[in-house]
């Protein structure tokens, strides 16, 4: 029997899209529904008219996808929003058909695709559970057996006999991931949905999505923004642009094209000046990222030290400003948050006009990989963040292994989020006889 759980074989999916007529308006009086009734039937006798149709283009919102899936895996599917994963998605839950190609699926599928997916908004939470678990194809014996473990997991007991209709989002999801989860289908499909859950039920879900692949030998097709989610949890992960698949590879190797391509030649922003009428205090006006030398670049090896530069404008008098960065790996992880508490004009009043600030990153500190830097002005006391932007910069850092770095001369996967040159010591302490 094939390890094989999905494969997905030049799958197409196309949409028409429609076009209003140059000069009509998106508004529509019933005055403008009766007349163009009207018009139509004057047509029909008269053939006149075929210009004033709307227009129509096809969209292939997935084309030429190609791809599998074995038993036990679990794996990530990225990209940025209109890359064609939702519409994916939806085709393996059989929620859409697909216009070209084929799809085998080897088992029950499981889909958390969007909040209340699957349930009767009217039937209650106990009955919503016993339903999703006939429409898998078990038995009443077989959904009874896991009852009190999905209702611990998704934490709504007291609300069990409530129709879900009354439940929050936030409810509802547990309840629909606990359900879609314990109910052992073969294959589990979750989209970004989990979103809507609190960090710790998010955390919950990230753990059983690893133990339904590692530990169960179940398959799981996990869609997230979340970097850090999906690196933690998949090991491989398909990187999806414009409705095909970009790669697909181990996750590392997946985020890393993914971020990118996302972000490619951000080593300079300027931003405009179309904000300015929001009455706001402080707003950005443009940043780079630099070498010891002032030249922008967007490649750095691990032994250069690296510049941030932004200028702001500064709009109300008497103000006490710091600023802050932040920098973030490919995997999503914060490697550091930085407050200006060193520099002597974080303590005077500031008059209007337009600033410069520079934060250094020291030589031999950063791991190798692409980096995406926020940036804020703020004031600490009270604490009010004036201005912030996340993801202004990218660049990417890498190590040569020349000797220079403290991987030394070391030419395999040298983990970790920071790569500094500590001081070590050795002594000897006996002599040998």
């Amino acid at each position: 029997m094939s390890d094989v759980m999905i494969r997905v074989e030049n799958l197409g999916k196309k949409y028409m899209i429609g076009h209003q007529a140059e000069g009509r308006s998106n508004y529509v009086a019933l005055r403008d529904v009766l007349a163009d009734g009207a018009k139509s039937l004057v047509k029909q006798f008269t053939g006149r008219g075929k210009g004033d149709r709307q227009t129509k283009e096809e969209f292939w919102a997935l084309k030429d996808v190609s791809f599998e899936v074995k038993r036990g895996e679990c794996v990530g599917i990225i990209g940025r929003n209109g890359a064609g994963k939702s519409t994916l998605l939806k085709i393996l839950s059989r929620i859409t058909e697909p216009t070209t190609g084929r799809v085998e699926l080897h088992g029950r599928v499981a889909s958390l695709l969007e909040v209340g997916t699957g349930f009767h908004p009217e039937l209650t939470g106990r009955e919503n559970i016993y339903l999703n678990g006939a429409i898998l194809g078990m038995t009443r014996a077989e959904i009874k057996k896991k009852f009190d473990e999905i209702v611990d997991f998704a934490e709504v007991e007291r609300f069990l006999d409530t129709p879900v209709k009354r439940y929050s989002s936030g409810m509802y999801v547990r309840l629909a991931f606990a359900v879609a989860a314990h109910l052992e289908p073969e294959i589990l499909v979750v989209d970004e949905v989990l979103a809507v859950g609190d960090a710790a039920f998010q955390k919950k879900c990230l753990g059983k999505m690893g133990d339904v692949a590692t530990k169960e030998g179940r398959t799981v097709l996990f869609v997230s923004h979340n970097i850090d989610s999906i690196n933690r949890i998949c090991p491989k992960t398909i990187f999806m642009k414009n409705g095909s698949i970009y790669c697909y590879e181990n996750t590392r190797e997946s985020i890393s094209k993914y971020i990118g391509l996302s972000f490619v030649n951000k080593n300079t922003k300027a931003w405009t000046l179309s904000h300015v009428h929001e009455n706001k205090a402080v707003y950005f006006l443009r940043a780079i990222v630099h070498n010891k030398d002032q030249l922008i670049k967007s490649d750095f090896t691990v032994s250069e030290k690296i510049g941030i530069t932004f200028e702001y404008q500064v709009m109300q008098e008497g103000m006490i400003l710091t600023h802050g960065c932040n920098l973030f790996n490919e995997q999503g992880i914060n490697i550091l948050n930085s407050h200006d508490v060193v520099s002597d004009i974080r303590l005077k009043k500031r008059i209007p006009g337009n600033y410069t600030a520079t934060v250094w990153i020291p030589e031999n500190f950063l791991a190798e990989g692409i980096v995406t830097v926020g940036l804020a002005v703020l004031t600490q006391e009270p604490f009010i963040v004036h201005a912030h932007e996340q993801e202004v910069l990218l660049f990417k850092v890498t190590d040569p292994i020349t000797g220079e770095s403290a991987r030394g001369n070391y030419v395999g996967d040298f983990p970790g989020v920071v790569r500094p040159i500590l001081k070590w010591e050795t002594l000897l302490c006996t002599k040998a006889l």
